[in-house]
């Protein structure tokens, strides 16, 4: 029996949110996400504070859902992050957020996954990042920013 090859899935999805460009591009910043995603709980490596920059290394997960991402690229002024991400049980890729302004309080996030299964487990493991899960994940991450969005607004403007 021939091995399978490695499931490669590569898929965009865009959210809109009511905020300022640069503040809807700063959740997506490992320390940004931790605002609105409640099981997110990045282990800064370098630097140790957490501050987005190129080079950042930090882990997630557990298990074999244990994640070592690096960020490759970070332009805070062109609202653009690229982040290496490997799952070493399951699946190696890329994750890219891309924010655009739609006026002043209003942004458009483009958040792109090229993900490629390692192992049997990986392949079953991509589906997330597919079609409709895909489509309704990043529907949900919408959902979770505009739950919290009272509480980060009015932090910001105290």
């Amino acid at each position: 029996m021939e091995p399978s090859m490695p499931l490669y899935v590569c898929n965009q999805q865009a959210l809109r949110l009511p905020l300022p460009v640069d503040a809807a591009f700063q959740l997506f910043t490992p320390k940004g996400e931790e605002s609105w995603i409640p099981e997110w709980r990045p282990r800064y490596i370098r630097p140790a504070d957490g501050k987005t920059e190129a080079g950042m290394v930090f882990t997630t997960g557990e298990g074999a859902e244990f994640t070592i991402w690096q960020v490759a690229d970070f332009d805070a002024a062109a609202r653009k992050a690229r982040y290496a991400r490997t799952t070493p049980a399951l699946r190696v890729g890329m994750v890219t957020v891309d924010a655009k302004p739609l006026g002043d309080s209003e942004t458009e996030v483009l958040v792109r996954y090229e993900m490629t299964a390692l192992s049997g487990a990986g392949e079953e493991s991509m589906t997330q990042y597919e079609g409709e899960a895909f489509v309704q994940m990043i529907g949900q991450w919408r959902e979770m920013i505009l739950r919290v969005l009272p509480r980060l607004t009015a932090s910001s403007s105290s």
